[in-house]
């Protein structure tokens, strides 16, 4: 089991609210450490959103609060109704990640009404001190590396891909090792879609990285949907390829292309590494290998509809992927024909 950086820096960040509450004299330090607990997020994007929409409704929940304990008073039930209405209020305001700590806001100024007005600002305050703890660390401290994230999920998740393709059809694989590296592909792939948006909602304030950054997004969503299509490939060949009886030539030619797709994806891969040697090429199969498929389909190889629709699912997820590796590598060459073109330019100037 590994240590992540967001591990360590909510320790972080609890420790750096706890010294400067005390530091500064609050009557409960031990708040701004809940504080920081929910405030720090996977981006710093996130964290900034969290640290608004926490502001706007611990402000409102500190302000109903109040207003609670001088109309009905602090009595339990009076709290519990408070903590609906604070509920409702988040709901409302469509913040719904921050109804925890304002429910903790709410329940301990009505807590601290009884001791006066002073506490309860002070346990505003240390609120609020955690909060700005929790950002002031995310964004200091090792902050969030989602481009090297991502990249080296889908570097993991190809090889994974690679292997269960090139096992599918040959069904060499035992049966719980195929099901656990499935199982373990998909959530690859979840992880790999969380990073993408993480990535995506990055927000860069030069218009020159703007641009450069969602050229670099196209390509990222290209390496994500390709994943995704050899991942239909994988269920297309295990729903329909041993539900049918092919003859012996579709058999090695499905097994070939498979075979030079997972090739020409981990070629690309390391094309985008700069693995490859200048002016290589990607391994890309015949452009006629999809229509060569359709076409023994259509001959009297598979006399059975039902199984000529299987077979024409499996070469459609095929021509899926085939197309979706292409399109990947035209999105690499342009963004990697920039990239030249541009340490070009900068050692000429």
């Amino acid at each position: 089991m590994t240590i992540g950086a967001r591990v360590l820096k909510t320790g972080l960040a609890v420790a750096v609210a706890l010294w400067i509450g005390t530091l500064v004299g609050l009557g409960a330090p031990l708040i701004a450490a809940i504080s920081a607990i929910f405030t720090i997020q996977p981006s710093i994007y996130r964290s900034w959103m969290q640290v608004l929409e926490q502001l706007q409704s611990n402000v409102l929940g500190a302000i109903i609060a109040i207003g609670a304990v001088f109309l009905i008073g602090n009595t339990p039930i009076a709290v519990g109704i408070v903590c609906i209405g604070v509920i409702l209020l988040c709901i409302r305001l469509k913040t719904e990640d921050t109804i925890a700590l304002t429910l903790v806001t709410a329940v301990v100024i009505m807590e601290a009404q009884g001791q006066g007005w002073m506490l309860a600002m002070d346990r505003l305050a240390a609120i609020l001190t955690g909060m700005v703890s929790a950002f002031v660390v995310n964004v200091m401290i090792a902050p969030p590396r989602h481009r090297n994230r991502f990249v080296k999920y889908a570097q993991e998740a190809q090889a994974l891909l690679s292997r269960l393709l090139r096992t599918a059809v040959s069904n060499e694989l035992k049966e719980n090792v195929y099901r656990d590296e499935l199982k373990n592909l998909r959530t690859k792939l979840r992880k790999l879609d969380e990073f993408y948006d993480l990535f995506a909602e990055e927000r860069v304030w030069r218009r020159s990285s703007r641009k450069k950054r969602a050229r670099l997004l196209v390509v990222y969503k290209g390496m994500l949907t390709s994943l995704e299509r050899g991942m239909t490939l994988i269920d297309a060949v295990e729903e329909h390829y041993w539900a049918v009886s092919t003859a012996a030539s579709w058999n090695r030619l499905i097994d070939r292309q498979i075979e030079a797709l997972c090739g020409y994806h981990e070629q690309l891969l390391w094309k985008w590494e700069g693995k490859m040697k200048p002016g290589a090429l990607a391994a890309a199969p015949p452009p006629e290998a999809s229509i060569l498929l359709t076409e023994l389909i259509e001959e009297r190889e598979v006399e059975d509809k039902a199984s000529r629709a299987r077979l024409l699912v499996i070469t459609s997820a095929v021509y899926t992927y085939d197309e979706r590796l292409r399109r990947l590598d035209k999105l690499m060459e342009q963004w990697l024909h920039r990239e030249e073109h541009a340490e070009d330019a900068e050692e000429k100037i």
